[in-house]
C-alpha cells in the first residue's frame, strides 16, 4: 500500500517564514538530527528506479500556527506569507530540476490552531495537490451523516488525480467533519478526467461496504467491522456545471477495492416500503362484523372493499400566502421510522418558514435545502422532497413524499367526502393538529389544516373507470397529478373522473386513489 499522504512536524523553528530555515539548516545540515523540508523531499521520491529518485513532488502544503498566520495577515495583508511561498519554489526549482520534468512547483501557505508556536507541519504526496491560479474546480466533495446535513471537505481539479480523505489525526489530505471510522481509515478518490466519472475507492481494504445510490446521488460507507446499525458515512461528489458522469447502471455499485477472491456483496437499493396499513376501514352493518381474534383491533370489517384512497405525500405550503394567521414556520418532525411524530427521538424534521424557506433540521444542525432532495437519515427508508410544479408554485413549496403511504379502504358506489368536517377520513389528515405551526407571538397554533384546506373540499365516489371528483368548496384549489405526481390539470366545479393510481392534491395531501 503506498503512502499517499506524506506529512511532518518541523519544530523548533524561531521565525516561521524564513523560507532558508525550513528548507535546510545553514552551515552543518549534514550533521543536524532533524530532517527539514529538502531532506523530507529527498527521501521521499515520487517516483524511483532502484535507489535513484527518477521524479520528486512538485506540491507542498505549509501549515504554520494560526497567530502567526493572522498577524501577518493584519500587519503586512499576507505578505510574509506569499514571500515565503514564492522563496521556498525557487529553492525547490533550484535543487530538484532535473527530477521536475513538465511539473510545476507550487506552495501554500495556510494556519492551523493546533501548532505550538515555532512548529511547522508539511504535507506533500500523490494525494496532495494545489490547483492553477485559473484552474476551475471540477467536484465538490461533502460527507453527511443523516443525509440532510452535509458539510464540504475538498474540492477536485480537472487536473488532480487523487484526493484522499479521512479524520482528525491521519494521513489524509482532507478531513472530513464528523469522520465515524478512526484515524486509520480513508476514502481514496480517484479523478480520470471530466469525461470520465470518479472511483471511490476504501482503505482499509475489505473492511468497508460502499454502495452508490443514483437516484440519491451519493455513496453510503459503512464499516464491515461493526454489527448491523453501526457508523455510516454519507458522500456526495457533485460536478460542477454540466451534469456528472457517475457510475454506470450495469455496474451495480461504485468501483471499491473488492477481497483478492473477488466476492462483493450485492448492492442494497432502497426498500420498497412495507404493505400499506388499512388505518379506516368502511361502516357496514353489524352482522358482516365476525368475531375478533386474538390480535385484532376493533376497526369494524369491511370486506366488499377493494378500493384505496393513499396519503403518498404532503404539500408544503408558501406560508408567505398566510401572513395574517400569525404562521411564522410549519415543522414537521420524523422519528426513526420516519413516521410523522412529535416524540423524541427525531430522525428528521423539514421545516418552511414564513419567508417560504426549506430547512433540514437534525442532530447535526440545522441547513438550508432545495427541491429535488433525497434524505435517508436512517436505513431502508427515505424521504423525497420534489420542487414543486409550475401551475402548483403559487400555493406550495414543495412536495415532500412520505417513506410509507397511509391507507384507507373505500366502498364502491358510495360517495365520501373529504375536509375538515370529515372524521370518516381523518386519519388521513396527519396534519390535523396545531403542533406542526409555529406563530410569531407564541400564542398557541390552530390546526394546520386550516391553512389550506376547506371544511369540505371535495368529494369522491370509486367507479369502474375510477373515481368521480367533485368539488365542494370554490376556494379550495385541487389539482389532478398522474401515477409519476407529474401535473395534469386542475379540478373545477365540473364532475372530474381521476384514472385509478393518480392523485389529487388538496390542502396538504396528495392522495393516490387506486382501484
Amino acid at each position: 500500500m503506498p503512502t499517499y499522504v506524506q506529512h511532518a512536524v518541523l519544530g523548533r523553528i524561531p521565525d516561521v517564514f524564513n523560507a532558508e530555515a525550513i528548507w535546510q539548516t545553514p552551515g552543518l545540515a549534514l550533521f543536524s538530527r532533524r530532517p527539514l523540508l529538502r531532506d523530507l523531499l529527498e527521501r521521499s521520491p515520487r517516483e524511483h528506479r532502484g535507489r535513484a529518485a527518477t521524479r520528486c513532488f512538485s506540491h507542498v502544503t505549509l501549515m504554520l500556527p494560526q497567530e502567526d498566520v493572522d498577524d501577518d495577515y493584519h500587519l503586512t495583508r499576507g505578505a510574509r506569507a506569499r514571500d515565503l511561498a514564492q522563496t521556498l519554489t525557487a529553492l525547490h526549482q533550484k535543487d530538484f530540476g532535473d527530477l521536475l520534468g513538465s511539473d510545476q512547483v507550487r506552495y501554500d501557505v495556510v494556519g492551523h490552531a493546533a501548532l505550538a508556536p515555532g512548529e511547522i507541519e508539511v504535507k506533500f504526496g500523490h494525494a496532495v495537490y494545489l490547483p492553477a491560479a485559473d484552474e476551475k474546480i471540477l467536484y465538490n466533495v461533502s460527507v453527511s451523516r443523516d443525509s440532510a446535513i452535509w458539510h464540504p471537505v475538498c474540492p477536485i481539479y480537472p487536473n488532480q488525480r487523487l484526493a484522499l480523505i479521512g479524520g482528525q489525526g491521519g494521513e489524509a489530505s482532507a478531513v472530513a467533519q464528523g469522520w465515524p471510522f478512526g484515524p486509520d481509515a480513508a476514502v481514496l478518490i480517484l479523478n480520470d478526467g471530466p469525461d470520465a466519472p470518479p472511483v471511490v475507492q476504501l482503505r482499509p481494504k475489505d473492511a468497508f461496504d460502499c454502495q452508490y445510490d443514483p437516484r440519491s446521488g451519493y455513496y453510503t460507507i459503512k464499516s464491515r467491522r461493526e454489527p448491523q446499525g453501526g457508523q455510516r458515512l454519507l458522500l456526495k461528489i457533485a460536478r460542477t456545471g454540466a451534469a456528472p458522469a457517475m457510475p454506470s447502471a450495469s455496474s451495480g455499485r461504485p468501483a471499491v477495492w473488492q477481497s483478492r477472491s473477488g466476492n462483493a456483496s450485492a448492492p442494497v437499493g432502497p426498500r420498497s416500503g412495507a404493505a400499506p396499513i388499512d388505518l379506516t376501514a368502511v361502516p357496514v352493518a353489524a352482522s358482516h362484523k365476525p368475531a375478533n381474534r386474538p390480535g385484532e383491533s376493533d376497526a369494524t370489517y369491511a370486506p366488499i372493499s377493494q378500493q384505496r384512497v393513499s396519503l403518498v405525500a404532503l404539500a408544503l405550503p408558501r406560508l408567505s400566502r398566510y401572513r395574517d394567521t400569525g404562521a411564522q414556520a410549519m415543522e414537521l418532525p420524523f422519528n426513526s421510522t420516519l413516521t410523522l411524530s412529535a416524540d423524541t427521538p427525531q430522525a428528521i424534521s423539514l421545516l418552511v418558514d414564513a419567508a417560504d424557506n426549506l430547512y433540514a433540521c437534525t442532530a447535526e444542525g440545522r441547513q438550508r435545502i432545495e427541491p429535488p432532495a433525497t434524505f435517508a437519515p436512517v436505513d431502508a427508508r427515505a424521504l423525497r422532497l420534489l420542487p414543486a410544479v409550475p401551475e402548483m408554485a403559487d400555493r406550495y413549496r414543495a412536495i415532500l413524499c412520505l417513506a410509507q403511504p397511509v391507507s384507507t379502504g373505500v366502498a364502491s358506489g358510495a360517495r365520501f367526502t373529504f375536509g375538515r368536517n370529515s372524521p370518516m377520513l381523518s386519519t388521513l389528515r396527519l396534519l390535523d393538529s396545531p403542533r406542526f405551526l409555529k406563530r410569531a407571538d407564541g400564542a398557541p397554533a390552530s390546526s394546520a389544516d386550516r391553512i389550506g384546506l376547506s371544511r369540505n373540499a371535495f368529494s369522491f365516489e370509486a367507479t369502474a373507470k375510477g373515481y368521480t371528483i367533485g368539488r365542494l368548496s370554490d376556494t379550495q384549489a385541487l389539482y389532478h397529478l398522474d401515477d409519476q405526481l407529474q401535473f395534469v390539470a386542475s379540478v373545477g366545479d365540473a364532475p372530474y373522473l381521476l384514472p385509478p393510481g393518480h392523485h389529487l392534491a388538496a390542502g396538504h395531501y396528495v392522495l393516490r386513489f387506486e382501484a
